[in-house]
């Protein structure tokens, strides 16, 4: 198959949807597909043999990282020289509009995704009231599309509840090889804890914005004496949450990649994720992966990943006491804390990245095979 990817975010930008697209594409090309990137430029213009057609974009005044690229006449000229079998849109915004565009204008097969639940998002940035607005448009670019695909089953839910029509499930993925627990390291353990290895070591991962409700941390880490936390990511909160955890022993590592985020999840004694605006949370994936047990907010997609007493805990998104009784309970029991470790490994060895772009490419052929039935009547 040959497969145009349009994509709101990519390289050089780190987060759970670019770790996603990229594994996904790896995979599609090892199984021999073609795949060609539109998304925002970043400085390259090619990854793992597939070609990026980067489209000039501006930062968003709130959130600098992320770049809006505006659709433009020479995206049809490209789309025309690739020949692409089946569009794929994933957050479909801005410049993902110009796929369902030209999707639907050319006779192309569109897929899009839904990985960022930007609805929840306008209440931590004071927009809370134009939510319904933005349902309604996302119902109208997702329902251009002949297939649209959620990661959990939380949100398949909310998004046929808000009108959206054709959803189905695109199972989780983790790279289980690169995520081990035996990339515990005690030099990684002392840079994570300020050089206090011996104290309890609590460890959050992902991007510094308002909607992860970090903030939400600093109770945990007050309750459970001598204990250090660990902030790994960056992004446009971050000068909010150093004046927020001022005069705690809080260290914002900033990004780490590849084996040194690997051994940053192993080194640590628990992961804490307070975010209550998830579809999927692939860092708590990557955090049972490396055996680091899991103390997640019981929200979104996350209960999809994580099973209570099982291989994690789970607390009410609304109760702080709750969640500091579940990390303080973790940090206690060593024995229990072992089994969670094992079981939350376990459950990671399920979800593989190839099982998800398999099943990803039998939605593709589905798609296909349903247009060519359309033409053929």
């Amino acid at each position: 198959m040959r497969i145009a990817l349009f994509t709101e975010t990519f390289l050089p930008k780190i987060d759970g949807i670019v770790t996603r697209l990229c594994h996904t594409v790896e995979h599609l090309q090892r199984a021999g597909d073609r795949v060609l990137i539109f998304a925002p430029e970043g400085g390259i213009s090619e990854y793992k043999g597939a070609k990026i057609y980067g489209i000039p974009g501006y930062p968003l005044p709130w959130y600098p990282e992320l770049k809006m690229a505006f659709p433009r006449p020479s995206i049809r000229r490209k789309l025309e020289e690739f020949q692409p079998d089946l569009i794929h849109v994933a957050n479909p915004a801005i410049l993902g509009l110009a796929g369902l565009y030209y999707g639907k204008n050319m006779g192309i097969p569109l897929v899009a995704s839904y990985h960022t639940h930007l609805p929840q998002y306008l209440q931590h940035y004071g927009l809370g009231m134009l939510e319904g607005l933005l349902w309604e448009l996302l119902k109208g670019a997702h329902n251009q599309a002949d297939l649209n695909l959620c990661t959990s089953t939380a949100m398949v839910k909310e998004l046929v509840a808000h009108g959206i029509e054709r959803v189905d499930l695109w199972q989780r993925g983790v790279d289980t090889e690169m995520f081990n627990p035996s990339l515990a390291n005690p030099m990684m353990r002392a840079r994570l804890s300020g050089g206090y290895p011996d104290n309890p070591l609590l460890i959050y991962v992902g991007r510094l914005g308002a909607e992860k409700e970090i903030e939400r941390i600093k109770p945990i880490l007050e309750a459970i004496p001598n204990a250090r936390l660990a902030l790994v990511g960056d992004g446009p909160h971050r000068k909010a949450l150093e004046v927020h955890f001022a005069g705690t022993p809080t260290n914002f590592i900033g990004y780490l990649r590849g084996k040194e985020l690997a051994s940053a999840y192993a080194s640590a004694d628990a992961f804490i994720f307070p975010s209550r605006t998830e579809t999927l949370g692939l860092v708590l994936l990557e955090a049972m992966a490396s055996g680091c047990p899991v103390v997640a907010a019981r929200s979104g997609g996350i209960p999809d990943i994580v099973t209570d007493g099982v291989n994690g805990y789970l607390f009410e998104p609304e109760d702080e006491n709750s969640a500091i009784t579940a990390t303080i309970r973790l940090l206690q029991h060593n024995q229990e804390r072992e089994t969670l470790r094992q079981n939350a490994r376990l459950e990671a060895e399920r979800w593989g990245w190839a099982a998800a772009t398999a099943q990803l490419r039998r939605y593709y052929q589905a798609v296909l095979t349903s247009h060519s039935t359309v033409k053929a009547a």
